[in-house]
């Protein structure tokens, strides 16, 4: 088939891939080496790609096919070329894959990358997938030449990345058989990478385990040298396996350069056999708080790759990245039966069992580790205190809090139940959005007091998972502000007087007045147990929701309307004695409301109506200088 009549066409760039190449083109990389890594991870791609469709199609990749990946070399032109034989891309192919960012999370994705430093930024390349565009931080100019397997059109993508890209269709004497190859027309700055043991280190040290067999040209016209086996590491016994090769594994399956916490290796056989290499990583994915984000671990069945979409993992151990590979499936099966299999389904548990029981030795032999790996993710992992019932216990034993009594370090819920005051029947917790300010909320007061330990519990998902939990070693979950604190049943400190102090009947009269006035707006106005020093606070109903928990769901459109709180006053402050004793009824009117928006403030919300708060506020001041 001859096509040299052809006219390439000529198209623009989408935006964001636009904006990442000139990132590529004009910033200043630590390790620029990134770019070949990333080349043969996506030959390694097509090449497991293509052994997948073969198996349903085996005229794809024809008799005696043998996946392979070859980098040549050519210090005269100077080019460097990376060519696999795998499943090949047509010409909707190269302009789906090299003209557009076809993936959510983009806009984030460049606001980090363009935010990292250099070594960050290689790694980030990697984990997003878009590693090819790394080309052009060496190459002025970049060729991909391509034949889809089972095709007979060949089709040449070039672009010199400064906005436009050509396509042209090309004679199948000048492509591969099957496969892409891509040709990097140098820098005058990247001629090292036309050096054989350059570009050999490179390709051991990053590159050294991807599960396809890696050969070398050095020169036109030399034989081609193999680098690596293609060995799957997981199938290996972890005795033959070392430190090194694990972290070189890890920076292949995960795109990330730093070095894992821990790995977990095994080979499960009994009802159903399969072997899992997993790792619990060093730093956080950039997108790892994206909401349509699922796990990364990769599945194979007999070492063929099958997917990286099946969810081999609960939704908060996303983080964790690895492989799967068990014989007990059948190599053709679609990728919408995945989910339903049961094989699959017991491997999972069997998989989260195991990375759970890891880290639960991790904390116990390597405290300091465990609190590097609670750092980083325990605000994932406590999702699933809320969503999986059936870990629940094991989540709770793992999880870590700060509390009041902890200072900057974390307490585990064993060693709170185990400092819990004689008569204490619950384990008390506080919602917010940072230490200092739970600190200094006045709902503690009364807890500080008699030197009860309350959790400080300041992510997103703490509002939710004590909803379901319950308990812990028979210990219920209590918020302290929702309902009566029942701290009359639990004695004071040794040196504090458990006495209970009378109320005075001006109090008591004000506080009757303060329903009357306040009516509908709250659910009641009564005396406080857990205030010591503030002279009010608001509190939720017993049968309501937690404070902050109702705050996350009117904020997100999930609740229409929040519960009546109740407005607690502390019948021992000097101020609100002060107040009870004037009889003054315009004035006790605007004391009530100038409480109940103290309240607010102090809750963290605005005064009910804040021009009608500075009229109160206004009326107040005048009446103290007219005192004087």
């Amino acid at each position: 088939m001859t096509t040299t009549q052809k006219q390439p066409e000529q198209h623009a760039f989408e935006a964001d891939v636009s904006r990442l190449l000139h990132m590529m083109v004009h910033s200043v990389y630590s390790d620029k080496d990134v770019f070949l890594r990333e080349l043969i991870s996506n030959a390694a791609d097509a090449c497991e790609k293509l052994r997948y469709e073969a198996i349903a199609r085996p005229e794809l990749a024809g008799s005696g096919w043998s996946p392979q990946i070859l980098v040549t070399l050519d210090e005269v032109a100077p080019l460097l070329v990376v060519e696999d034989n795998g499943i090949g891309m047509s010409r909707n192919d190269l302009i789906d894959a090299l003209g557009t960012i076809a993936r959510s999370g983009t806009r984030a994705f460049m606001e980090r990358i363009e935010a990292a430093k250099g070594g960050e930024r290689a790694e980030l390349i990697g984990q997003f997938g878009v590693g090819f565009y790394s080309s052009f931080m060496v190459a002025g100019k970049v060729d991909v030449i391509s034949r889809l397997a089972g095709s007979e059109d060949a089709w040449k993508w070039s672009s010199d990345g400064k906005g436009s890209y050509d396509v042209v269709a090309i004679d199948l004497a000048d492509a591969p058989t099957r496969g892409t190859r891509v040709v990097l027309h140098l820098l005058e700055d990247a001629k090292k990478y036309t050096t054989k043991w350059a570009v050999e280190k490179i390709i051991r040290d990053q590159s050294g385990h991807v599960p396809v067999p890696i050969k070398l040209i050095e020169k036109l016209g030399a034989e081609p040298t193999q680098i690596t086996d293609g060995a799957a590491l997981w199938t290996k016994p972890k005795g033959e396996v070392s430190k090194q090769d694990y972290d070189d594994f890890y920076h292949n399956v995960s795109g990330q350069y730093d070095e894992p916490l821990t790995n977990v290796h095994f080979h499960a056989e009994g009802r159903h056999e399969y072997t899992t290499l997993a790792f619990i990583p060093g730093s956080q994915p950039f997108d790892l708080f994206d909401p349509d984000r699922q796990g990364r671990m990769k599945l194979y069945v007999k070492r063929v790759f099958i997917t990286d979409d099946a969810e081999l993992l609960p939704r908060y151990l996303r983080f964790v990245r690895g492989v799967v590979d068990t014989p007990d499936l059948p190599l053709n099966i679609s990728r919408e039966m995945i989910q339903e299999s049961p094989v699959l389904s017991s491997i999972r548990k069997g998989v989260a069992s195991r990375i759970l029981s890891a880290l639960e030795k991790m904390a116990e032999g390597e405290p300091e580790t465990f609190t590097k790996f609670w750092d980083l993710f325990g605000t994932i992992v406590k999702e699933g205190i809320y969503e999986d019932y059936e870990r629940r216990e094991q989540l709770l034993k793992l999880a870590r809090f700060r509390t009041t009594a902890s200072s900057e370090a974390t307490r585990t819920l064993a060693e709170y139940v185990g400092a819990m005051k004689e008569g204490q029947s619950a384990i008390y917790y506080i919602t917010g959005s940072s230490v200092e300010q739970l600190n200094s909320s006045p709902h503690l007061e009364g807890f500080r007091a008699k030197g009860i330990e309350v959790l400080l519990l300041t992510d997103q998902v703490d509002s939710f998972w004590p909803t379901n939990a319950r308990d812990f070693d028979g210990k219920p979950f209590r918020s302290v502000t929702q309902g009566q604190s029942d701290l009359d049943a639990i004695p004071s400190n040794k040196d504090s007087d458990d006495n209970k102090p009378s109320i005075s009947a001006d109090v008591t009269a004000f506080i009757e007045f303060a329903r009357g006035v306040l009516g509908e707006e709250v659910a009641d106005v009564r005396v406080s147990q857990r205030l010591t020093e503030s002279s009010v606070c608001l509190v939720a109903p017993d049968d309501g929701l937690d404070r902050q928990l109702e705050k996350i769901l009117q904020g997100a459109g999930r609740l229409q309307a929040a519960s009546k709180p109740i407005l607690e006053i502390n019948a021992q402050s000097e101020l609100v004695q002060n107040i009870a004793s004037v009889a003054d009824h315009a004035f006790r009117e605007d004391a009530v409301r100038l409480l109940l928006d103290e309240a607010r403030i102090l809750d963290g919300d605005k005064p009910g109506d804040p021009r009608a708060f500075a009229g109160r506020q206004a009326r107040l001041f005048s009446r103290a200088i007219g005192q004087h």
